[in-house]
Protein backbone atom coordinates (compact mmCIF):
# COMPACT_ATOMS: atom_id res chain seq x y z
CA UNK A 1 0.00 0.00 0.00
CA UNK A 2 1.26 3.49 -0.41
CA UNK A 3 1.63 6.66 1.44
CA UNK A 4 -1.36 8.53 1.91
CA UNK A 5 0.80 11.71 0.44
CA UNK A 6 1.38 10.07 -2.62
CA UNK A 7 -2.69 10.24 -3.51
CA UNK A 8 -4.72 12.75 -4.91
CA UNK A 9 -8.01 13.48 -3.80
CA UNK A 10 -11.01 15.56 -5.48
CA UNK A 11 -9.55 18.74 -3.41
CA UNK A 12 -6.03 18.50 -4.67
CA UNK A 13 -4.89 21.41 -6.93
CA UNK A 14 -5.82 19.17 -10.28
CA UNK A 15 -6.12 21.62 -12.96
CA UNK A 16 -7.01 18.64 -15.19
CA UNK A 17 -8.05 20.15 -18.54
CA UNK A 18 -6.72 22.70 -20.15
CA UNK A 19 -7.69 26.27 -18.75
CA UNK A 20 -10.99 27.40 -20.99
CA UNK A 21 -9.23 30.44 -21.74
CA UNK A 22 -6.54 32.64 -20.46
CA UNK A 23 -8.92 35.26 -20.33
CA UNK A 24 -10.85 33.51 -16.90
CA UNK A 25 -7.86 34.57 -15.22
CA UNK A 26 -6.57 37.87 -14.27
CA UNK A 27 -3.68 39.42 -13.69
CA UNK A 28 -1.86 38.79 -10.52
CA UNK A 29 -2.17 41.07 -7.54
CA UNK A 30 -4.20 41.73 -4.12
CA UNK A 31 -7.80 39.87 -3.88
CA UNK A 32 -10.30 42.82 -5.11
CA UNK A 33 -12.99 42.73 -3.01
CA UNK A 34 -15.28 42.07 -5.86
CA UNK A 35 -13.74 40.54 -8.99
CA UNK A 36 -14.88 41.82 -12.21
CA UNK A 37 -16.99 39.45 -14.23
CA UNK A 38 -15.06 38.42 -17.55
CA UNK A 39 -16.99 36.88 -20.15
CA UNK A 40 -14.72 34.09 -22.34
CA UNK A 41 -15.82 33.25 -25.75
CA UNK A 42 -15.43 30.85 -28.05
CA UNK A 43 -14.64 31.67 -32.09
CA UNK A 44 -17.80 32.59 -33.69
CA UNK A 45 -19.58 29.69 -34.55
CA UNK A 46 -21.55 29.09 -38.08
CA UNK A 47 -24.63 29.74 -38.25
CA UNK A 48 -26.34 26.36 -38.37
CA UNK A 49 -24.97 25.61 -34.96
CA UNK A 50 -26.85 24.39 -32.84
CA UNK A 51 -26.48 26.31 -29.08
CA UNK A 52 -27.90 25.70 -25.41
CA UNK A 53 -27.12 27.22 -21.97
CA UNK A 54 -25.93 24.77 -19.33
CA UNK A 55 -28.50 24.85 -16.27
CA UNK A 56 -26.44 25.61 -13.44
CA UNK A 57 -29.58 25.62 -10.61
CA UNK A 58 -29.60 21.88 -10.39
CA UNK A 59 -26.88 20.64 -7.88
CA UNK A 60 -27.41 17.04 -7.28
CA UNK A 61 -25.76 13.80 -5.97
CA UNK A 62 -23.29 13.49 -8.79
CA UNK A 63 -21.99 16.75 -7.93
CA UNK A 64 -18.96 17.69 -5.87
CA UNK A 65 -18.42 20.42 -3.17
CA UNK A 66 -20.45 23.00 -4.95
CA UNK A 67 -23.72 25.01 -4.25
CA UNK A 68 -26.30 27.13 -6.29
CA UNK A 69 -26.00 31.09 -4.93
CA UNK A 70 -28.17 34.07 -5.75
CA UNK A 71 -24.91 35.69 -7.77
CA UNK A 72 -24.16 31.82 -9.50
CA UNK A 73 -22.28 28.95 -8.88
CA UNK A 74 -19.64 28.47 -6.17
CA UNK A 75 -17.68 26.33 -4.11
CA UNK A 76 -19.65 24.83 -0.82
CA UNK A 77 -16.72 24.67 0.90
CA UNK A 78 -13.91 26.87 -0.14
CA UNK A 79 -11.93 25.36 3.08
CA UNK A 80 -11.78 22.01 1.82
CA UNK A 81 -8.57 20.53 2.12
CA UNK A 82 -6.85 24.11 2.68
CA UNK A 83 -5.03 22.19 5.94
CA UNK A 84 -3.73 19.26 4.58
CA UNK A 85 -1.08 18.99 3.18
CA UNK A 86 -2.18 16.21 0.34
CA UNK A 87 -4.93 18.79 -0.29
CA UNK A 88 -3.50 22.72 -1.09
CA UNK A 89 -6.44 23.82 -3.37
CA UNK A 90 -10.16 23.42 -2.43
CA UNK A 91 -11.79 21.48 -5.52
CA UNK A 92 -15.77 21.40 -7.15
CA UNK A 93 -17.40 19.71 -9.74
CA UNK A 94 -20.86 20.18 -11.29
CA UNK A 95 -22.01 17.47 -13.69
CA UNK A 96 -24.28 19.01 -15.95
CA UNK A 97 -27.54 17.32 -18.09
CA UNK A 98 -26.83 15.96 -21.32
CA UNK A 99 -28.17 17.87 -23.86
CA UNK A 100 -29.40 16.04 -26.95
CA UNK A 101 -28.53 17.49 -30.38
CA UNK A 102 -31.13 18.29 -33.14
CA UNK A 103 -28.47 16.72 -35.64
CA UNK A 104 -24.80 14.82 -34.94
CA UNK A 105 -21.99 17.32 -34.53
CA UNK A 106 -18.07 17.32 -34.33
CA UNK A 107 -17.38 20.51 -32.44
CA UNK A 108 -18.36 22.09 -29.42
CA UNK A 109 -17.08 25.01 -27.76
CA UNK A 110 -18.61 27.56 -24.97
CA UNK A 111 -18.94 31.20 -23.84
CA UNK A 112 -18.74 31.18 -19.90
CA UNK A 113 -19.29 34.31 -18.11
CA UNK A 114 -17.31 34.12 -14.31
CA UNK A 115 -15.96 36.62 -12.12
CA UNK A 116 -12.56 34.77 -11.18
CA UNK A 117 -10.41 36.16 -8.55
CA UNK A 118 -6.56 35.53 -8.81
CA UNK A 119 -5.65 32.16 -6.95
CA UNK A 120 -9.30 30.92 -8.69
CA UNK A 121 -9.81 29.03 -11.51
CA UNK A 122 -12.76 27.75 -13.84
CA UNK A 123 -12.35 25.22 -16.35
CA UNK A 124 -15.63 23.87 -18.72
CA UNK A 125 -15.08 20.44 -20.07
CA UNK A 126 -17.60 18.27 -22.45
CA UNK A 127 -18.09 14.58 -23.82
CA UNK A 128 -20.02 13.41 -26.23
CA UNK A 129 -22.24 10.31 -26.89
CA UNK A 130 -21.41 8.33 -30.16
CA UNK A 131 -23.94 5.63 -31.17
CA UNK A 132 -21.22 3.51 -31.61
CA UNK A 133 -18.40 3.57 -28.90
CA UNK A 134 -20.50 5.06 -26.01
CA UNK A 135 -19.25 8.35 -24.17
CA UNK A 136 -15.59 10.53 -25.56
CA UNK A 137 -13.13 11.47 -23.25
CA UNK A 138 -13.54 14.49 -21.34
CA UNK A 139 -12.25 17.21 -23.02
CA UNK A 140 -11.59 20.96 -22.70
CA UNK A 141 -13.77 23.39 -24.92
CA UNK A 142 -13.29 23.92 -27.85
CA UNK A 143 -13.72 20.28 -28.09
CA UNK A 144 -13.30 18.28 -31.11
CA UNK A 145 -14.86 14.82 -31.70
CA UNK A 146 -13.29 11.69 -33.77
CA UNK A 147 -17.01 10.69 -34.79
CA UNK A 148 -20.16 12.88 -34.85
CA UNK A 149 -22.07 12.52 -31.34
CA UNK A 150 -25.99 12.86 -30.60
CA UNK A 151 -25.77 14.15 -27.16
CA UNK A 152 -22.98 16.41 -25.40
CA UNK A 153 -22.82 16.92 -21.39
CA UNK A 154 -20.96 19.29 -20.03
CA UNK A 155 -18.77 19.58 -16.79
CA UNK A 156 -17.56 22.75 -14.93
CA UNK A 157 -14.62 22.53 -12.12
CA UNK A 158 -13.48 25.31 -10.16
CA UNK A 159 -10.68 25.38 -7.80
CA UNK A 160 -9.38 27.89 -4.86
CA UNK A 161 -5.98 28.17 -3.35
CA UNK A 162 -7.64 30.85 -0.55
CA UNK A 163 -10.54 30.37 1.10
CA UNK A 164 -11.61 34.20 0.26
CA UNK A 165 -10.79 34.09 -3.36
CA UNK A 166 -13.74 32.14 -4.67
CA UNK A 167 -14.75 32.30 -8.36
CA UNK A 168 -18.46 32.52 -9.27
CA UNK A 169 -19.92 31.15 -12.28
CA UNK A 170 -23.11 33.46 -13.53
CA UNK A 171 -23.51 31.08 -17.04
CA UNK A 172 -22.38 28.94 -19.71
CA UNK A 173 -23.80 28.68 -23.05
CA UNK A 174 -22.43 25.90 -25.60
CA UNK A 175 -22.50 25.73 -29.32
CA UNK A 176 -22.25 22.43 -31.29
CA UNK A 177 -21.29 22.37 -35.21
CA UNK A 178 -20.22 19.69 -37.56
CA UNK A 179 -17.42 21.87 -38.98
CA UNK A 180 -14.60 19.80 -37.97
CA UNK A 181 -12.83 17.02 -39.61
CA UNK A 182 -13.75 13.21 -38.60
CA UNK A 183 -10.89 10.81 -38.25
CA UNK A 184 -11.62 7.32 -37.91
CA UNK A 185 -12.28 5.51 -35.04
CA UNK A 186 -9.34 3.98 -32.58
CA UNK A 187 -9.14 0.82 -31.62
CA UNK A 188 -8.89 -0.11 -28.08
CA UNK A 189 -5.65 0.56 -26.45
CA UNK A 190 -4.01 -1.85 -24.11
CA UNK A 191 -0.76 -0.92 -22.32
CA UNK A 192 1.39 -2.31 -19.35
CA UNK A 193 1.83 -0.43 -16.28
CA UNK A 194 3.06 -0.54 -12.65
CA UNK A 195 -0.19 -0.88 -10.04
CA UNK A 196 -0.44 0.38 -6.68
CA UNK A 197 -3.35 -0.23 -4.09
CA UNK A 198 -5.32 2.52 -2.97
CA UNK A 199 -6.78 1.10 0.29
CA UNK A 200 -7.97 4.84 2.12
CA UNK A 201 -11.51 3.17 2.76
CA UNK A 202 -13.60 6.14 4.17
CA UNK A 203 -12.18 8.72 2.35
CA UNK A 204 -13.65 10.32 -0.97
CA UNK A 205 -12.67 9.97 -4.49
CA UNK A 206 -12.41 12.50 -7.66
CA UNK A 207 -16.24 11.81 -8.22
CA UNK A 208 -17.62 12.24 -4.63
CA UNK A 209 -17.41 8.87 -3.97
CA UNK A 210 -17.14 7.15 -0.40
CA UNK A 211 -14.38 4.91 -0.81
CA UNK A 212 -16.02 1.23 0.74
CA UNK A 213 -14.25 -1.90 2.30
CA UNK A 214 -12.90 -4.12 -0.72
CA UNK A 215 -13.90 -1.42 -2.92
CA UNK A 216 -14.48 -2.48 -6.74
CA UNK A 217 -13.04 0.76 -8.89
CA UNK A 218 -9.55 2.29 -10.38
CA UNK A 219 -8.08 5.71 -10.50
CA UNK A 220 -6.06 7.09 -13.24
CA UNK A 221 -3.60 9.75 -13.44
CA UNK A 222 -6.21 12.19 -15.69
CA UNK A 223 -9.29 13.43 -15.10
CA UNK A 224 -9.73 12.73 -19.02
CA UNK A 225 -11.20 9.17 -18.27
CA UNK A 226 -13.11 9.83 -14.43
CA UNK A 227 -16.46 8.12 -14.79
CA UNK A 228 -19.37 10.04 -13.14
CA UNK A 229 -19.90 7.82 -9.69
CA UNK A 230 -22.33 4.14 -10.05
CA UNK A 231 -21.73 4.74 -13.29
CA UNK A 232 -18.92 2.87 -16.03
CA UNK A 233 -19.11 5.27 -18.94
CA UNK A 234 -15.15 4.76 -18.66
CA UNK A 235 -13.87 1.42 -17.63
CA UNK A 236 -10.97 -0.44 -17.53
CA UNK A 237 -10.07 -3.94 -17.82
CA UNK A 238 -6.95 -5.26 -15.92
CA UNK A 239 -4.76 -8.81 -16.59
CA UNK A 240 -2.38 -10.06 -14.63
CA UNK A 241 0.50 -10.60 -16.96
CA UNK A 242 -0.09 -13.94 -17.46
CA UNK A 243 -3.67 -13.59 -18.32
CA UNK A 244 -5.04 -16.22 -15.68
CA UNK A 245 -7.34 -13.88 -14.13
CA UNK A 246 -8.99 -10.24 -15.66
CA UNK A 247 -11.73 -7.64 -13.83
CA UNK A 248 -13.28 -5.28 -15.18
CA UNK A 249 -13.82 -1.77 -12.95
CA UNK A 250 -15.28 1.43 -13.26
CA UNK A 251 -12.65 4.85 -13.43
CA UNK A 252 -13.94 6.76 -10.15
CA UNK A 253 -10.74 8.42 -8.52
CA UNK A 254 -7.76 10.38 -10.06
CA UNK A 255 -3.70 9.32 -9.54
CA UNK A 256 -1.74 8.18 -8.95
CA UNK A 257 1.19 10.63 -9.23
CA UNK A 258 0.12 13.09 -11.56
CA UNK A 259 -3.19 14.33 -12.81
CA UNK A 260 -3.01 15.52 -16.28
CA UNK A 261 -1.18 12.32 -17.74
CA UNK A 262 -4.02 10.47 -19.90
CA UNK A 263 -0.72 8.54 -21.16
CA UNK A 264 -2.98 6.17 -22.96
CA UNK A 265 -3.23 8.87 -26.04
CA UNK A 266 -1.27 9.66 -28.77
CA UNK A 267 1.20 12.65 -28.62
CA UNK A 268 -1.72 14.86 -30.44
CA UNK A 269 -4.02 14.10 -27.71
CA UNK A 270 -1.77 13.75 -24.51
CA UNK A 271 -2.75 16.64 -22.26
CA UNK A 272 1.09 16.98 -21.01
CA UNK A 273 4.52 14.79 -21.03
CA UNK A 274 3.94 14.43 -25.46
CA UNK A 275 7.52 13.79 -26.17
CA UNK A 276 7.22 10.41 -23.83
CA UNK A 277 6.10 6.91 -25.63
CA UNK A 278 2.69 6.49 -25.66
CA UNK A 279 1.26 3.94 -22.81
CA UNK A 280 4.12 4.98 -20.86
CA UNK A 281 3.17 6.64 -17.82
CA UNK A 282 5.48 9.90 -16.59
CA UNK A 283 5.55 8.71 -13.50
CA UNK A 284 6.92 5.35 -14.67
CA UNK A 285 9.60 7.54 -16.68
CA UNK A 286 10.27 9.61 -13.66
CA UNK A 287 11.44 6.63 -11.41
CA UNK A 288 13.14 4.37 -14.21
CA UNK A 289 14.86 6.88 -16.38
CA UNK A 290 14.96 9.93 -13.82
CA UNK A 291 12.59 11.85 -16.27
CA UNK A 292 11.63 15.20 -15.38
CA UNK A 293 14.52 15.28 -12.43
CA UNK A 294 12.95 11.82 -11.25
CA UNK A 295 9.48 14.21 -10.20
CA UNK A 296 5.73 14.43 -10.86
CA UNK A 297 3.74 16.82 -12.27
CA UNK A 298 3.96 18.86 -8.28
CA UNK A 299 7.39 18.69 -7.95
CA UNK A 300 7.59 15.60 -5.47
CA UNK A 301 10.10 12.62 -5.71
CA UNK A 302 8.50 9.72 -7.73
CA UNK A 303 8.68 6.85 -5.32
CA UNK A 304 7.42 4.40 -7.72
CA UNK A 305 6.24 4.01 -10.98
CA UNK A 306 2.96 3.37 -11.06
CA UNK A 307 0.34 4.14 -14.37
CA UNK A 308 -2.89 3.26 -12.29
CA UNK A 309 -4.53 2.62 -8.80
CA UNK A 310 -6.64 -0.07 -7.74
CA UNK A 311 -9.43 0.07 -4.93
CA UNK A 312 -9.28 -3.27 -2.62
CA UNK A 313 -11.54 -5.16 -4.29
CA UNK A 314 -10.32 -4.98 -6.99
CA UNK A 315 -6.48 -5.82 -6.02
CA UNK A 316 -7.80 -8.56 -3.91
CA UNK A 317 -10.74 -10.17 -5.04
CA UNK A 318 -10.60 -9.19 -8.75
CA UNK A 319 -6.77 -10.60 -9.16
CA UNK A 320 -6.08 -11.86 -6.14
CA UNK A 321 -2.86 -9.85 -5.95
CA UNK A 322 -1.00 -9.76 -2.83
CA UNK A 323 1.51 -6.64 -3.84
CA UNK A 324 1.99 -4.27 -6.38
CA UNK A 325 2.94 -5.51 -9.62
CA UNK A 326 2.81 -4.65 -13.47
CA UNK A 327 -0.32 -5.43 -15.13
CA UNK A 328 -2.24 -5.48 -18.14
CA UNK A 329 -4.69 -2.53 -18.64
CA UNK A 330 -7.09 -2.15 -21.75
CA UNK A 331 -8.52 1.82 -22.22
CA UNK A 332 -12.02 0.41 -23.13
CA UNK A 333 -13.85 3.58 -23.80
CA UNK A 334 -10.82 4.05 -26.47
CA UNK A 335 -12.56 0.78 -28.80
CA UNK A 336 -15.51 0.41 -30.38
CA UNK A 337 -18.49 -2.24 -30.74
CA UNK A 338 -21.31 -3.55 -28.84
CA UNK A 339 -20.59 -3.10 -24.43
CA UNK A 340 -22.28 -4.78 -21.86
CA UNK A 341 -23.34 -2.46 -18.60
CA UNK A 342 -22.65 -4.99 -15.60
CA UNK A 343 -26.47 -3.86 -13.38
CA UNK A 344 -25.07 -6.10 -10.09
CA UNK A 345 -21.91 -7.26 -9.18
CA UNK A 346 -19.06 -7.69 -8.63
CA UNK A 347 -20.12 -10.82 -11.45
CA UNK A 348 -18.03 -13.60 -12.12
CA UNK A 349 -16.17 -14.19 -15.29
CA UNK A 350 -16.19 -17.81 -16.65
CA UNK A 351 -14.05 -19.72 -18.62
CA UNK A 352 -16.87 -21.26 -20.43
CA UNK A 353 -21.14 -20.56 -20.45
CA UNK A 354 -21.64 -22.05 -16.99
CA UNK A 355 -21.53 -21.39 -13.16
CA UNK A 356 -19.83 -24.76 -13.17
CA UNK A 357 -16.64 -23.86 -15.05
CA UNK A 358 -13.98 -21.90 -13.21
CA UNK A 359 -14.02 -17.81 -12.03
CA UNK A 360 -11.36 -16.07 -14.11
CA UNK A 361 -11.90 -12.90 -12.52
CA UNK A 362 -14.78 -9.96 -11.53
CA UNK A 363 -16.30 -7.45 -13.63
CA UNK A 364 -17.72 -4.39 -11.21
CA UNK A 365 -21.05 -3.21 -10.80
CA UNK A 366 -21.42 -0.42 -13.21
CA UNK A 367 -18.48 -1.55 -15.51
CA UNK A 368 -18.77 -1.70 -18.96
CA UNK A 369 -17.72 -4.86 -20.73
CA UNK A 370 -17.05 -5.66 -24.49
CA UNK A 371 -19.05 -8.06 -25.85
CA UNK A 372 -18.11 -10.02 -28.40
CA UNK A 373 -20.73 -12.25 -29.21
CA UNK A 374 -23.30 -14.55 -27.77
CA UNK A 375 -24.13 -18.37 -27.16
CA UNK A 376 -26.37 -20.52 -25.24
CA UNK A 377 -25.70 -22.41 -22.08
CA UNK A 378 -26.57 -22.99 -18.65
CA UNK A 379 -29.70 -21.17 -17.89
CA UNK A 380 -29.35 -18.14 -14.99
CA UNK A 381 -31.90 -16.64 -12.97
CA UNK A 382 -30.53 -12.94 -12.99
CA UNK A 383 -31.58 -9.93 -11.07
CA UNK A 384 -32.33 -8.77 -15.18
CA UNK A 385 -33.90 -11.62 -16.78
CA UNK A 386 -34.29 -15.22 -16.48
CA UNK A 387 -31.84 -16.73 -19.36
CA UNK A 388 -29.58 -19.24 -21.05
CA UNK A 389 -27.65 -16.14 -23.38
CA UNK A 390 -23.80 -15.81 -22.12
CA UNK A 391 -22.00 -12.93 -23.37
CA UNK A 392 -18.20 -14.23 -24.32
CA UNK A 393 -16.28 -11.19 -23.86
CA UNK A 394 -12.85 -10.11 -25.65
CA UNK A 395 -10.88 -11.83 -23.87
CA UNK A 396 -12.60 -15.22 -24.49
CA UNK A 397 -14.15 -15.40 -21.38
CA UNK A 398 -17.84 -15.46 -20.07
CA UNK A 399 -20.65 -13.34 -18.28
CA UNK A 400 -24.60 -13.96 -18.21
CA UNK A 401 -26.50 -11.88 -19.80
CA UNK A 402 -29.00 -12.25 -16.92
CA UNK A 403 -27.11 -9.90 -15.25
CA UNK A 404 -26.22 -7.02 -17.89
CA UNK A 405 -28.56 -4.50 -17.64
CA UNK A 406 -28.68 -2.61 -20.67
CA UNK A 407 -25.98 -3.46 -23.80
CA UNK A 408 -25.40 -0.40 -26.54
CA UNK A 409 -22.98 0.06 -29.51
CA UNK A 410 -24.74 -2.02 -32.05
CA UNK A 411 -25.92 -5.48 -32.35
CA UNK A 412 -24.14 -8.06 -30.34
CA UNK A 413 -24.18 -11.78 -32.87
CA UNK A 414 -24.23 -15.31 -32.19
CA UNK A 415 -20.43 -16.91 -31.96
Amino acid sequence: MRHRHRRIRFAVLASLTVLLTAALLPAAGPVPAAPPLVTAFAAAAPGDAERWSVDLSVVGGDDVNVRRTPAGLRLRDPRSGVARSTRPTAEGMLLGAPHNLARPATRVHAEVTAAVPPGATVETQVRGWRTIGGWTEWRATTAVFDQPVTRVQPRLVLTARDARAVATIRGVRLTADARAAVTAASPGRTYRVFATRIGLVGEVTANGRTIQPRDHFVALPSRRGLAPNNTGDYTVRVCTTSGSRCTYAPVWDVGPWNTRDDYWNPSAVRENWKDLPQGRPQAQAAYQNGYNGGRDQFGRVVLNPAGIDLADGTFWDGLLLTTNVFVDVAYLWTGSGPHGVVGDGPLNIRAGASTTYASRGLAARYANVPIQCYVTGQTVAGPFRTTNRWNRLATGQYVSHGYISAVYGGTVPRC
